[in-house]
């Protein structure tokens, strides 16, 4: 099921409809860093049960969501947004996107409101490949890659939606296998 585009940062990876790993079943991970030393990114579709004034205290009317970034350090606290024109901080990922920034101006942004849910996403762990070790399961069919389609798309809430609308934005080629059941038994 090979699409032929190549990892790198700010690019997604869309797992294999029957993927066996419970961690990135039916996952779309937005890749922050692809280079000599790895690759990070985190999934956009698994949205967790906590709430990010669960985890952080002093965001008191901070309600986001907080999403499972991946089996990696579980219990880091990540975000991407796009809205540096207003934090003026964060690691240029493509598309108008940014990984991580200052945290201090972040709280004082979200308790005064400046900051809007649809500009930032925060992640528990991340997902993490060693050298080569994406190349080698991309190589098994294990993900396809792909640009991203709009970045509106990841800062969705609709975790089923994303999977499925990523992967009709391969193609024609592709788009059949958004429509696969979960478990193939039931087909």
């Amino acid at each position: 099921m090979l699409n032929n585009i190549k990892p790198k940062t700010g690019r997604l990876l869309i797992s294999e409809p029957f993927m066996s790993d419970p961690n990135f079943k039916r996952s779309v991970v937005l890749l922050t860093e692809h280079g000599e030393e790895g690759t990070v990114g985190y999934i956009l579709n698994q949205v967790g049960n906590l709430i990010l004034n669960d985890v952080i205290q002093d965001l008191w009317q901070a309600d986001n969501h907080i999403y499972f970034g991946g089996p990696v350090a579980a219990d880091t606290l990540h975000f991407i947004h796009r809205c540096y024109d207003k934090l003026q901080s964060g690691e240029p990922i493509g598309d108008g996107l940014y990984w991580g920034g200052n945290f201090e101006t972040l709280k004082i942004l979200m308790n005064s409101n400046a900051i809007d849910a649809t500009e930032i996403k925060f992640f528990m762990g991340y997902s993490g490949w060693g050298v080569g070790q994406l190349d080698r399961e991309i190589e098994e069919n294990a993900w396809m890659v792909s640009d991203i389609p709009n970045v509106d798309l990841i800062f969705g809430n609709d975790d089923e939606k994303l999977w499925r609308d990523v992967i009709v934005h391969l193609g024609p080629k592709f788009a059949h296998v958004s429509n696969f059941p979960i478990d193939p038994n039931l087909n």
